[in-house]
């Protein structure tokens, strides 16, 4: 695969479904490899007359939408560089992303003008919805297709960030075709399948399972722009006769617990990644669909590392073994991956030095073990990371909102156990003089928070302490604070 976008959309038959689009306000489209094709050639003349070029960037804050997937796909045939933003951020985090990967241009939903303009981007903008309804370009607006190398820069996301801000990630063009090994050993959909990655665009996942891996399997995507409700997702699975569904740990979790389970006779295949599954949620999966759910394991760095195979038996509590031919070991209880060995390993982050030719192994943070027959089983983080209902969330960007806040002197996060989520955030805060303790208090520390960082990251419980527990040198000591 030379040119993704040539090579999978334009080179599939332009009839051939593509998208099952569910809109926010309730309406349903298809797109074919045609439309799709069409309208991601609509987008390159527009953003090339913005005056984008290869290896430039262009920045998307749209949701999972055919606007967000034209985009990248347009980004794919030129040789841009994609960077997809979660709608979640807030001004601070994509005031970040912009002055770490300036971009030439942005793709935004209208619904987020706001946030974009307090992030203080005033640069070229296309704002959407509205790329389908686009008139193609003159042959002599639209550039041609890039002709383009495996480690020519493709795509940017970015990671939790865990002592420090988040870090972008740069992938290359081989990122696109390395897809294809997950995609045959793990999400296995299969040609005309309707494939679901619930994963929200701007996360790792999004960018490889919503369209990516199903469209080189010859399978379908189902966009739906809407919140999470359990039920309507077990009635859209139906609806629209599912075949492969890919999600969190989390949202099996709660619909098992919130929603009436029962069986769904289009779907063959369940598979989720992110934290490890409950055997009970399983067990009520397997007992009401007679599907077993398959665990992977993969990071924003690395791309999918393992899998549970296909029609092997589910182990409850793993996460698969190794890939075909990816390198995997274990070093003193921490999961390292042979580079060499990873076709989707990433090519450096922004600002740093090329890792293509890198013979050094890569530490994943990851405590494991590994049975007899291969097959592995997360522990834990080597480090502070939290997650939470299938995100990653470093600790410093919560306590740095935090202390952001007049009542905050000092602030220390933690993960704390949830039978829903995982784990939840969890804030240790001590006062500056003049502030009490009070439950209002933290409902206002908790708003703070969501509103100078993604939602997703704000502590669901906070305590307060009259002190942090510290180390001789000053440095908090978490162990402590994770076992109260």
């Amino acid at each position: 695969m030379g040119n993704f976008a040539v090579d999978v959309v334009e080179g599939a038959p332009s009839e051939r479904l593509a998208i099952v689009e569910l809109a926010r306000d309730g309406g349903r489209r298809e797109w074919s490899f045609g439309d799709v094709a069409r309208a991601a050639q609509a987008l390159a003349a527009r953003l090339h007359a913005l005056g984008v070029r290869r290896g430039d960037t262009v920045l998307t804050l749209v949701g999972n939408q055919p606007d967000w997937v034209a985009t990248t796909v347009a980004c794919f045939r030129q040789g841009y560089v994609a960077l997809p933003c979660n709608e979640q951020l807030r001004a601070h985090d994509l005031a970040l992303r912009l002055a770490v990967c300036p971009p030439a241009a942005v793709v935004c939903d209208a619904r987020n003008e706001a946030v974009l303009t307090q992030a203080g981007w005033a640069g070229p903008t296309i704002f959407v919805p509205g790329v389908a309804q686009w008139p193609q370009p003159e042959p002599a607006a639209l550039p041609p297709a890039a002709a383009l190398d495996p480690l020519d820069p493709c795509l940017i996301t970015f990671t939790s960030g865990t002592a420090g801000e988040p870090k972008a990630v740069v992938h290359a063009q081989r990122y696109l075709a390395g897809q294809r090994l997950q995609a045959e050993h793990w999400l296995a959909p299969r040609p005309g399948e309707l494939v679901w990655c619930t994963a929200a665009s701007g996360w790792s996942k999004s960018a490889r399972n919503a369209f990516v891996a199903p469209w080189i399997r010859g399978a379908a995507a189902l966009l739906h722009d809407a919140r999470f409700d359990p039920a309507e997702r077990l009635d859209l699975i139906e609806r629209e006769g599912v075949g492969v569904l890919c999600m969190a740990p989390t949202e099996y979790r709660v619909i098992a617990k919130r929603a009436a389970l029962r069986p769904l006779a289009s779907l063959r295949g369940l598979v989720a990644a992110g934290e490890a599954l409950n055997p009970e949620v399983l067990r009520a999966w397997q007992e009401a669909t007679g599907l077993q759910i398959r665990d992977g394991y993969g990071q924003t760095e690395t791309g999918q590392l393992t899998g549970m195979p296909p029609g092997e038996p589910v182990r409850p509590g793993s996460m698969g073994r190794a890939l075909p031919g990816i390198g995997l070991a274990i070093d003193d209880g921490e999961l390292v991956a042979d580079p060499a060995t990873v076709p989707t390993f990433f090519l450096r982050y922004a600002g740093e030095q090329d890792r293509s030719a890198s013979t050094e192994r890569w530490r994943t943070g990851d405590r494991v073990t590994q049975d007899e027959d291969g097959f592995l089983y997360f522990e834990g983080r080597t480090d502070d990371v939290i997650i939470s209902a299938g995100y990653r969330i470093g600790p410093f960007e919560v306590e740095s909102a935090l202390v952001a806040h007049d009542a905050v002197a000092e602030a220390a996060v933690v993960a704390a156990p949830d039978d829903e989520r995982g784990a939840i955030v969890r804030a240790v805060v001590v006062l500056r003089d003049g502030f009490a303790p009070s439950d209002d208090l933290a409902r206002a520390l908790q708003d703070h928070v969501k509103q100078q960082t993604a939602p997703y990251k704000y502590p669901r419980r906070v305590d307060f302490a009259a002190e942090l527990p510290k180390t001789a040198s000053g440095k908090v000591r978490r162990a402590l604070l994770r076992s109260d």
